[in-house]
């Protein structure tokens, strides 16, 4: 199997490049320097996008809708200095890991995101919103959780998911793929 294709976008160009040589070795990479260039070099071909929310001229968040409205297969972590708010339950991203982060931290989060494109549209959903809920719940103090709307639907869907996973799971548990997912799943609860 071929090493998979990620794309880092980062407007720091010595960050960007401190993040290729980490993961040169494991992966095949491509460092875009804006969200215009990340735009212009993000294609079928990339399996994976580090992206950088905060960037002059065109955003993360504004790359983020445009590789979401463009239907591309990829996975996308945000890697950003931005702390999360409870915006971040309606963005498309994967996973969200606030800066610094490490090289095991990369290598984990594509890792993680590499096995979760195996599986389903419906757990890959579920697994984006598992990762939002476990990035607001580090992040907010109990009391801005349980203040917000965004977090209590947030949760609903969570659960709303799960039932519908377990149902799924159910229904399939003959074959054998689907009992690997159920235990990569009973893993990470």
């Amino acid at each position: 199997m071929a090493d998979p294709t990620v794309l880092i976008v980062e407007d720091e160009p010595d960050l960007a490049n401190l993040y290729a040589a980490w993961l040169r070795d494991a992966t095949d990479v491509e460092t875009a320097y804006s969200g215009s260039e990340a735009l212009d070099a993000i294609s079928k071909t990339v399996d994976i996008v580090l992206l950088d929310r905060r960037m002059p001229g065109l955003s993360g968040d504004e790359v983020l809708s445009t590789i979401r409205d463009r239907d591309l297969d990829t996975r996308v972590a945000m890697v950003t200095a931005v702390e999360p708010d409870f915006d971040i339950v309606g963005m498309g991203f994967d996973d969200y890991l606030v800066k610094p982060v490490s090289k095991s931290d990369l290598l984990s989060t594509i890792d993680q995101l590499l096995l979760r494109s195996t599986y389903d549209t419906q757990i890959q959903q579920f697994f984006s919103l598992a990762s939002k809920k476990a990035v607001l719940d580090s992040q907010k103090t109990e009391a801005e959780l349980h203040a917000s709307q965004e977090y209590a639907r947030l949760q609903d869907r969570l659960n709303v998911m799960r039932a519908q996973l377990d149902e799924t799971i159910t229904e399939l548990s003959d074959h054998d793929a689907y009992r690997r997912v159920c235990r990569d799943l009973s893993r990470t609860e």
